[in-house]
């Protein structure tokens, strides 16, 4: 805590002082270093990059992108967290992903110039950089491992999104909670065989996931409970025995 500021020179020597925690901590926040697409980028060239973001701060359920927008700035979560979701034609929402910091969204745009084909919400406070379309794409010409990073994200998004396609085909809604929550779920420490979901989402998160209700989320957690398969430790959801959650998807997939 600084002591009370003294009168003329005094004075002006505390403001410069509080000025510059002030810019310190702005920079250590409003910058790319920590994106993991950049990895292979000079400090100097990341530094560039910064200076032709737009940075921004969003607050908490605030969209960030709207359906149908039709910017092409690529956006990049430099702190917080931020969900996908996509409007079903029934207009019921259904969260395709979360976005934490590190990474960013609006790529499909950037190289296509096509509107959005899904919208952004800010689950808790945002800082994002939007990056111009132009931009991003002289920085992946420029740049083979941002390239082969690029393409292998969206091969993953495709083959995401292809597995949950299966899943909605073959699966009912109970079948396709627990394949999200294995996809949800880290290995435990120590080598044991529980997988952790910490902090657990909200029953209507992993709604708006699986495609389902609220309630049928609760309700078939509480059974996965009393079969002792889920247990609920300190703040986490644990999967006791995941590889049985496993061969319950498979026997539903394939009944014969």
């Amino acid at each position: 805590m600084c002591g009370a500021a003294q009168s003329g020179a005094g004075t002006t020597k505390l403001m410069v002082v509080v000025r510059y925690n002030e810019l310190t901590m702005t920079q250590k926040i409003e910058t790319l270093a920590a994106v993991a697409l950049f990895r292979s980028l000079d400090p100097n060239k990341i530094r560039l990059l910064n200076t032709q973001c737009t940075w921004r701060q969003v607050p908490q359920n605030q969209w960030i992108i709207d359906y149908e927008d039709t910017g092409s700035d690529v956006v990049f979560v430099v702190s917080g967290v931020a969900h996908v979701k996509l409007q079903s034609i029934s207009g019921r929402e259904v969260m395709l992903r979360e976005i934490k910091a590190g990474e960013f969204f609006g790529e499909l745009a950037a190289i296509d110039n096509l509107p959005r084909s899904a919208g952004i919400v800010a689950v808790t406070n945002v800082t994002i950089a939007r990056m111009p379309a132009s931009v991003f794409r002289a920085t992946i010409h420029a740049h083979p491992d941002v390239c082969d990073q690029l393409l292998a994200r969206l091969s993953a998004e495709i083959r995401k999104l292809a597995n949950r396609i299966n899943e909605f085909t073959t699966l009912d809604a109970r079948f396709r909670l627990y394949a999200e929550l294995l996809r949800l779920a880290r290995p435990a420490a120590g080598g044991q065989k529980d997988a952790v979901i910490s902090p657990p989402p909200v029953h209507a998160q992993i709604a708006a996931r699986i495609s389902s209700r609220r309630e049928a989320v609760a309700r078939e957690l509480k059974a996965l409970e009393r079969s002792g398969l889920v247990e609920r430790r300190q703040g986490s959801l644990v999967l006791t025995d995941p590889d049985q959650l496993r061969n319950m998807i498979d026997r539903a997939a394939n009944p014969d």
